[in-house]
């Protein structure tokens, strides 16, 4: 059977811009035989995260995360039905996802990669266990829980810088609903700005890149800033952290105004703005997801019963196609998306 797959076609170098050329979508021959312990799987939807940026390099500067190999199938997150098992595991029809999925129509996987998942957890939005019901929730969720210190009815303020992408959108709303009194995001577009007040809850938008962040902050966190989830680094983080309080918390989720430069990660900060987190004794420590592995079912039923509550609102912006799975990722490095950037490969869940 003949199949389509996207392979990596070339690297945009530690300090380039990732293009849709960097990707090449080509057809492999998909072989007859399923063996013992593997499943045929067809793909139905594949997310593209900025933390595969790192993976665009020859050394993903990371010890969690292998570099794509050129002319070699790409992987990420994905979702998909099961056509044929010889899993124990697993039976034809089950719907399964995994970390390391391979961006082609239909494959051949060993079962012991995948993940069953039950579709009522997400009303039948199967792509949202990519997204908010997955690990981009789980890293909000857990991230807020663990490093973001929020004691519901102390009044603190929550600033969300990337409010308007996967993490970000979730992060705020989940502050909220821990305990934040104050919810504020930073974002690039008015359209952006409006989705986050009028959908999200949150209590007001910056647009960074129309509006003096500084000043914004000053007015609309008046107590100052006692939690910030940072998704992006850089110019940003600066402003945010210099008007962050005594004893505060940066959850360190993403820093991908960072991922096209060649810096370490966590990058560091500029000597004025670590005085001022020293002096501050505000908390900025690596947060990393894996390692919280054990907190992960809690967190995807929990989740998703405030999804089920409409307390949780999800916002995806899907394309159609694995021949624009380049064009959605250059699309999601530089802001193209609200909420979660998705693929659609085949919306059919029949046998």
């Amino acid at each position: 059977m003949i199949v389509q797959r996207v392979v990596l076609n070339s690297r945009p170098g530690k300090n380039g811009h990732p293009v849709a050329e960097n990707f090449r979508v080509e057809e492999v021959n998909l072989p007859d035989c399923v063996n013992e312990g593997q499943v045929q799987v067809r793909t139905l939807y594949l997310s593209v995260d900025p933390y595969m940026r790192c993976r665009m390099n020859e050394d993903t500067g990371s010890d969690y995360i292998t570099p794509w190999q050129l002319s070699q199938v790409v992987d990420g997150g994905g979702v998909g039905i099961i056509e044929e098992s010889k899993h124990t595991n697993f039976t034809k029809g089950d719907f399964v996802t995994s970390f390391y999925w391979p961006w082609q129509t239909k494959v051949i996987l060993d079962g012991n990669i995948l993940e069953k998942v039950d579709p009522q957890l997400v009303d039948g939005h199967l792509s949202y266990f990519l997204g908010a019901i997955g690990m981009p929730g789980l890293t909000s969720l857990i991230g807020v829980q663990e490093k973001g210190h929020i004691t519901a009815g102390s009044n603190q303020t929550m600033v969300v810088s990337g409010a308007a992408g996967a993490c970000g959108s979730l992060a705020g709303q989940i502050g909220h609903l821990l305990g934040c009194s104050r919810v504020v995001g930073i974002c690039g577009t008015p359209e952006k700005c409006l989705f986050l007040t009028s959908e999200l809850g949150f209590d007001a938008a910056i647009n960074y890149k129309e509006e003096n962040v500084a000043e914004q902050l000053h007015k609309l966190c008046p107590a100052g800033v006692d939690v910030y989830f940072d998704n992006v680094g850089g110019d940003i983080s600066d402003t945010v952290i210099s008007q962050m309080n005594q004893n505060s918390h940066i959850i360190l989720c993403g820093q991908i105004s960072q991922y096209n430069k060649d810096v370490p990660y966590p990058p560091p900060l500029p000597p004025a703005i670590e005085a001022i987190q020293k002096e501050r004794n505000i908390t900025r420590e690596r947060f990393l997801v894996l390692n919280y592995k054990d907190k992960f079912e809690f967190g995807i039923l929990q989740l998703s019963r405030w999804f089920k509550e409409g307390k949780l609102k999800i916002k995806e912006t899907m394309v159609n196609g694995l021949e624009n799975m380049g064009a959605a990722f250059q699309s999601m490095m530089t802001g193209g998306n609200i909420g979660k950037q998705i693929v659609c490969i085949s919306g059919d869940t029949s046998l």
